[in-house]
């Protein structure tokens, strides 16, 4: 198997693990704050879809799912569409609700299927280029991918936890 085959299975798993997650999924539950964290399954859910989009088209130059495809409004959430969760503040964090969980799958579906169409763009070389030199060792291309893929799967397990604490 090549680099970009792994990557591409890489990038697909934060999208099974949260099928698997979402079964059955209530708005309750969704949207709950279990030992009163701010970052409820929801946010979880929808955080992990913005960092995918958000930094596949950074990386690749196109427009991210969110506005391109009307995810934006379709969330109608009371926040700026360029964000992404990142520094959210408590009340930031708590504003996020959602009561679909097939939305927020729908969403992270299209920003997995657009990380796996870049990823075809890519050769084993491209995943060699620094994109970052402000980090020491300087970031490269492959790096940036693994650590978006990680954090995303990092992010689902939160939201799986999340859900065991709340019970079925």
């Amino acid at each position: 198997m090549d680099a970009i085959a792994v990557l591409k299975d890489l990038a697909q798993r934060p999208l099974d693990a949260a099928r698997r997650l979402a079964d059955g999924l209530t708005p309750e539950q969704l949207n709950a704050h279990p030992g009163s964290q701010d970052n409820s399954i929801a946010w979880l859910l929808w955080h992990t879809g913005r960092e995918i989009d958000a930094q596949t088209a950074q990386l690749s130059g196109g427009e991210q799912a969110w506005t391109a495809d009307g995810y934006a409004d379709r969330f109608n959430l009371s926040l700026d569409p360029a964000d992404h969760g990142y520094g959210h503040t408590a009340e930031q964090a708590r504003s996020v609700t959602v009561d679909d969980a097939g939305l927020l799958l729908d969403y992270l579906d299209a920003a997995v299927a657009a990380q796996t169409d870049y990823l075809g763009t890519l050769s084993a070389e491209d995943l060699d280029e620094v994109i970052d030199s402000s980090f020491d060792p300087p970031v490269t291309r492959g790096a940036r991918l693994v650590s978006l893929s990680e954090d995303a799967l990092q992010h689902v397990g939160q939201a799986a936890y999340a859900k065991g604490v709340l019970g079925d």
